[in-house]
């Protein structure tokens, strides 16, 4: 339809119901954590007992250990920190290496390398992990009987998590550069070149500027994946757990607002981070 064009009552009023039906379904479970991160109760659901910060500051008459105390609670979560920033790391770098494979490098076989990069995509978090799992513990029982090495690392613990999440995150961050480097002008690449420029400095002062927003934005969701990751990270975590793991526990063992409490300020942080994002993009 024309949006120039006047549109029946009945239209109009579907969409609008539409529209507000979604928003409604996206940010009210956000806003109902929200605001039971402040009910002094006991449990993070209804009915409402009035306002309280106990569940991010503790309360020591009531016995009532907020979110900056519990320090259980905080390791964990610079325990994600740590894990999202390795992942982060080598996602951009390995996605950067990949985009100039696929954009730029000719080889036999690229298509199905490119339809094959995409696969961890689709298999499930879950089976992922358990894969990962189960060829690393092989590979450290084969150094240790055969070899003598002590592999530690490839057992259940926080390099294997690492390894877990990047071997779909980078996709992502392939994906966001290669699209990036696709709509890049080689005739400045060119020009540089006759020029007398070498590679390295083409790279460095024309390229690399180019891909800065491209840069910034597979770092920003690199990061926010592997913060928020849950599935592969539950079959590969060891004694230290993230975040997503350690939260999945405490549900278990019972729930309290001082979960609400680590959501909200995890929306917080995420909203913040993007809105600077945006900006500085603008």
């Amino acid at each position: 339809m024309i949006p120039s064009l006047p549109r029946p009552v009945w239209l109009r009023a579907s969409t609008a119901l539409y529209v507000a039906a979604f928003l409604a379904f996206l940010f009210l479970p956000l806003v109902v954590v929200a605001v039971f991160a402040f009910n002094d109760a006991p449990y993070p659901a209804p009915p409402w007992r009035g306002v309280t910060l106990d569940w991010f500051f503790g309360n020591a008459a009531t016995g009532r250990v907020g979110l900056f105390q519990d320090g259980e609670l905080l390791a964990s979560i610079g325990t994600s920190c740590v894990v999202a920033a390795w992942v982060t790391v080598l996602s951009v770098g390995v996605g950067l290496a990949n985009a100039f494979l696929l954009e730029r490098a000719r080889f036999p076989g690229k298509r199905l390398l490119s339809v094959l990069m995409l696969a961890p995509l689709v298999i499930p978090g879950v089976i992922l992990g358990i894969s990962i799992l189960a060829f690393a513990s092989r590979l450290a029982d084969f150094g240790e009987d055969l070899l003598g090495w002590d592999l530690d690392f490839l057992r259940p613990g926080l390099t294997l998590v690492v390894l877990g999440q990047f071997s779909f995150i980078a996709t992502v961050a392939t994906l966001t550069l290669a699209a990036r480097l696709r709509r890049f002008d080689r005739t400045l690449e060119e020009a540089a070149l006759n020029l007398g420029a070498t590679r390295a400095a083409v790279l460095r002062t024309i390229l690399l500027p180019y891909l800065r927003p491209a840069l910034f934005g597979s770092a920003a969701v690199s990061f926010l994946m592997s913060f928020a990751d849950f599935n592969t990270t539950l079959m590969l975590v060891g004694n230290d757990a993230p975040l997503t793991v350690m939260m999945y526990g405490r549900m278990r063992e019972g729930a309290t607002p001082v979960l609400n409490a680590v959501s909200l300020l995890l929306m917080v942080v995420s909203g913040a981070l993007a809105l600077a994002l945006i900006r500085r993009r603008r």
